[in-house]
């Protein structure tokens, strides 16, 4: 099993950008991004200065459509 980095909302979101994602709109402090090949969307919370949770970063990546080995060669 892999194991997940902890991962600030502002790293996150240059990772999936780099991949294609691109800003959807937001909506308070959660920030929504679209691949435009997938039409896939991801709801990301971005609370500056603190780190997302395991949890909440897994099923970002799952949303996102990567499985965790593929997101780790991304970082």
């Amino acid at each position: 099993m892999s194991k997940l980095p902890v991962l600030t909302a502002v790293k996150l979101i240059k990772i999936l950008t780099k991949q294609g994602f691109i800003y959807k709109r937001s909506s308070g402090s959660h920030q929504t991004y679209q691949s435009p090949v997938s039409k896939r969307m991801v709801t990301i919370p971005v609370h500056r200065g603190k780190d997302l949770g395991k949890g909440i970063t897994k099923a970002i990546i799952a949303d996102a459509g990567f499985t965790e080995k593929e997101f780790i060669k991304l970082i």
